[in-house]
């Protein structure tokens, strides 16, 4: 059998950090943490590896001398202690208008899944997009005005219209801060959001005035886009073969390495 060594795309700082969390998490809740199968370190790569590479659990399991079992465990728990970092949406917005941001932008984007068998009430697929025609879950993503990822909702099930979605998760908050004179820039899905929610002006010919705002608008909110390639960077959010509620925490996860990476060293 012919072993090699692969190299991990991660700052170490941020396998550190993951591992320093991992570490507190058992001290806190296991009765004896020093009896686990692995350590908080190969704990912490081998969640890092599922995010960035989408690795195999048969693979990561091998490699940390684990059951599959074990490492399923293992990463659900890694998920859930690395998403719990995620700051909620009032302490985001707080330190943005601190920092004097002008304005953000929200989007929302679609995390696809495998077939789910979950339906509505009416009998359609409850995870199923019909306007990306595919399974998978809704998220809603809130950046800075550059379009760096600063907060993700929870997820919905891909049926639930970006509007709808804004509505249970983000927009009382986005209310208050363009109360205070921090705007949300959004698409075309959110007409109708409400006060304090810029979206352009619909309509195949607009008039002079509604064209340069709709330029200024598009040309202010672009910068969003690279948000949603930040998070699909992670190969684990391209495709997830989970419970298709877990991309909460997925999400979540991914946001928080986002953050850590970003940190100078």
């Amino acid at each position: 059998m012919l072993s090699y060594r692969a190299t991990l795309d991660v700052p170490s700082a941020t396998a550190r950090t993951v591992s320093a969390w991992l570490a507190a998490h058992r001290r806190w809740h296991d009765i004896r943490p020093h009896q686990r199968a692995a350590t908080p370190w190969v704990q912490a790569v081998m969640v890092l590896r599922w995010l960035n590479e989408a690795t195999s659990m048969r693979t990561l399991a091998r490699d940390a001398g684990i059951s599959i079992a074990t490492a399923y465990r293992y990463l659900h728990e890694a998920l859930q202690v690395i998403s719990s970092q995620a700051p909620d949406l009032i302490e985001v917005i707080t330190q943005l208008r601190h920092k004097g941001e002008p304005f953000v932008c929200l989007d929302g984007t679609l995390i696809r899944t495998d077939r789910v068998a979950a339906r509505t009430e009416r009998g359609n697929h409850s995870w199923y997009s019909g306007k990306h025609k595919a399974f998978g879950g809704n998220v809603q993503v809130i950046t800075d005005h550059t379009g760096f990822p600063v907060w993700v909702s929870p997820v919905e099930p891909g049926s639930t219209h970006d509007l709808t979605a804004a509505r249970a998760h983000a927009l009382p908050a986005l209310y208050k801060a363009a109360s205070q004179g921090m705007p949300t820039l959004a698409d075309k899905g959110y007409i109708g959001a409400g006060i304090g929610v810029l979206t352009p002006v619909k309509g195949a010919r607009p008039c002079p005035d509604d064209a340069t705002y709709n330029h200024l608008h598009a040309s202010l909110r672009s910068p969003a886009e690279r948000a949603n390639a930040m998070l699909k960077h992670f190969k684990a959010l391209q495709h997830v073969t989970l419970d298709p509620h877990t991309i909460t925490h997925i999400t979540a996860t991914a946001l928080v390495i986002i953050s850590l990476n970003k940190q100078p060293r």
